[in-house]
């Protein structure tokens, strides 16, 4: 039974939402027996509220200016390596709960990347798609991209998202050259992008806009494993793609624990290791970088690891987020603690001056 939640200034949320998030997310009996109960009175109360929340995504089918760019070489850059982003990606509701304190920031961040960084291409590690313990699997398929509804119970609107992005399979030879040079095994295959992505990404690069990905987007998978040295590896595979203008987007959440959500519910107050956890790992990747992987691998060590992450399979990107790295510093831009989660958001290396 968690320890009794510190009091806590209340946050501007949709608790319920939450909960649905971890819902979706939920594969092991334990989250599927919570799942069931949500289905029931407490969740249908708030069903009604979830149909009337305001869709953001773009019903167009058009694609073709992505195609365009899918085929343009990708080139060595001269305007300075962007940075390696990780993002608390949420769950499906993300795209639809504006009133959310994560929406902004996650508007603000795709702002920076699209209009400062201005990438020449997108490469994402989600937290939902996990290859083999051994081996990494890539999207290498050409064209425009479908989407994975990889969660269930929610209202019919969540399973209409659409996200517009096309792939590279020049891009993803590069990646699979570069796992390969670093003795990683690989596949490439053609896979949608599951809600770790398009449900976040919605949020921050949002289509018909200004800040839309009109640029090749691949994603590649983690290892099947909760090894922290494994994916730290995998991120230096990836670092070499920096200098040829890439942005490396790693998604998870820093404090994720389905479980745990029936003693939070409908009260955003943190657990306390929602908050001891998430600083813990702050402290962590924002240290010097020559030291970085030993602390970040002493963090899952911690006595409330299990607690903040049952299974780390949302806490590894951020392992692969550092790796990639390299020797720039990183930085927690964000952070919000809420009942067993934790949303925290970190760049790692400088934003090119405009």
């Amino acid at each position: 039974m968690p320890n009794p939640r510190p009091r806590s200034r209340p946050l501007m949320i949709v608790p319920v939402l939450v909960a649905a998030l971890a819902i979706l997310l939920a594969s092991s009996s334990t989250a599927r027996g919570l799942f069931s109960r949500v289905r029931s009175e407490t969740f249908n109360k708030f069903t009604t509220a979830l149909n009337n929340a305001p869709i953001t995504t773009t019903t167009s089918t058009s694609t073709s200016p992505l195609q365009a760019a899918a085929t343009a070489n990708l080139t060595s850059s001269k305007m300075g390596r962007p940075p390696v982003y990780f993002f608390s990606h949420g769950g499906p509701d993300v795209q639809y709960n504006t009133k959310h304190p994560v929406y902004p920031v996650l508007q603000a961040i795709g702002k920076e990347i699209i209009q400062k960084v201005k990438p020449k291409a997108v490469v994402v590690f989600s937290a939902h798609w996990q290859a083999t313990p051994s081996e990494i699997h890539l999207n290498n398929g050409d064209g425009p991209t479908d989407l994975i509804y990889d969660f269930y119970g929610f209202p019919d609107h969540f399973y209409k998202a659409t996200f517009p992005a096309t792939g590279s399979p020049q891009l993803a030879a590069k990646i699979q050259q570069l796992l390969t040079k670093a003795d990683i095994q690989s596949k490439g295959l053609k896979r949608g992008l599951d809600h770790g992505v398009f449900s976040g990404f919605n949020v921050a690069f949002p289509p018909n806009t200004d800040q839309a990905i009109t640029v090749p987007l691949v994603q590649v998978s983690l290892f099947k494993s909760e090894d922290p040295d494994a994916h730290y590896r995998l991120g230096q595979a990836v670092e070499e793609l920096r200098d040829e203008g890439v942005v490396i987007i790693c998604t998870g959440m820093t404090v994720h624990n389905l479980r745990d959500m029936q003693f939070t519910w409908g009260d955003p107050r943190p657990l306390p290791y929602a908050v001891s956890f998430d600083d813990a790992l702050k402290e962590a990747v924002e240290g010097d970088a020559e030291g970085r992987l030993d602390r970040m691998r002493e963090v899952v060590k911690r006595g409330d690891a299990r607690q903040a992450h049952p299974w780390m399979d949302h806490l590894m990107p951020i392992y692969v987020a550092a790796g990639a790295a390299g020797k720039d510093k990183g930085v927690q831009t964000w952070t919000l603690h809420e009942g067993s989660f934790a949303w925290a958001q970190y760049r790692f290396g400088d934003v090119p001056e405009e």
